[in-house]
């Protein structure tokens, strides 16, 4: 008896996942399903697929000359549903847009604009560092700062976002000497998140002193300097158009993040992916100066 590919997946997810109760967490079903399905699994084979750990699931040769097998179908299998959503010629349906944080704002600041742009659209906006996978559809565009490394995935450049120094009305001046920037409170990232724009000058500057408050999210950071808390850098797409803030000093040259839209090589010509891409496109045009810190 053929095995079904549902009994095959399961068996890839507990292979790359390694506990039963991460790989049904993974496939959204239960914690016995996932166990029987991979006995079943072995019982058709005729051979056992994983050494039983006391604290996870090891593929056994058997297991790993099948995992090989398993993954080309699954890649088969996703190719097979990226191109099957082409086939349609309407210009209607979910698009699943990923961002990071601030840029997600940015965003949904223009939706009521895209929705009108496009009537029969339903946008899906996520907020994430996190790279979404395009070939397991996770989302069907990205907008980042990297392009990956990758055969299969269409970049875009967007533009370029400038940023500046922040702060609420009562803690702003004109400036900021150098001596001064050891003297006041800042709120920047933490140290899980050196590699975000701006820190890595900031503490530069600092040095040594550290930073009143530290976050790992954009917002938290535009919020706690709204709030008083502290001189942050922030985008200035997010700072200059705030009333709760004001800019300190001019746009740092040094610090900068091009903006690139991500498509999958399969979804690129989907007719409702295409309409957003065209409308993403248009308002990075349009929105430019705020970008670069000019609006």
């Amino acid at each position: 008896m053929t095995p079904s590919w549902d009994d095959l997946r399961i068996f890839l997810t507990l292979a790359r996942e390694g506990t039963l109760t991460t790989a049904a967490k993974a496939l959204g079903v239960s914690h016995p399903t996932v166990a029987r399905r991979v006995a079943v699994l072995e019982q058709q084979i005729g051979a056992r697929l994983f050494e039983r750990l006391p604290d996870r699931f090891v593929p056994t040769s058997a297991g790993e000359e099948l995992l090989g097998d398993t993954e080309s179908m699954e890649r088969a299998a996703l190719s097979i549903d990226r191109r099957s959503v082409g086939l349609t010629d309407t210009v209607r349906g979910v698009v699943r847009l990923s961002a990071g944080e601030a840029m997600s704002a940015l965003v949904a600041r223009h939706l009521p604009a895209l929705q009108k742009q496009l009537a029969e659209i339903e946008f899906e906006l996520v907020a994430s560092h996190t790279l979404a996978n395009l070939s397991r559809r996770e989302a069907d565009l990205l907008i980042r700062e990297q392009v990956p490394d990758l055969a299969d995935i269409i970049a875009r450049k967007l533009g370029r976002v400038a940023y500046a120094v922040y702060a609420a009305p009562a803690l702003a001046v004109p400036r900021l000497s150098p001596a001064a920037m050891k003297q006041v409170p800042w709120v920047t990232f933490d140290d899980d998140h050196a590699y975000m724009p701006g820190r890595r000058w900031l503490l530069e500057r600092l040095e040594g002193v550290r930073p009143a408050v530290r976050g790992n999210n954009w917002l938290v950071l535009h919020e706690a300097a709204r709030a008083g808390a502290g001189f942050a850098v922030l985008p200035c797409y997010l700072g200059d158009p705030d009333a709760g803030l004001r800019r300190v000093g001019g746009v740092i040259a040094e610090v900068f993040a091009d903006q690139w839209l991500l498509v999958h090589r399969d979804l690129r010509a989907l007719p409702r992916v295409r309409a957003v891409m065209d409308a993403v496109i248009d308002l990075f045009h349009r929105e430019r100066p705020v970008l670069e810190g000019r609006g």
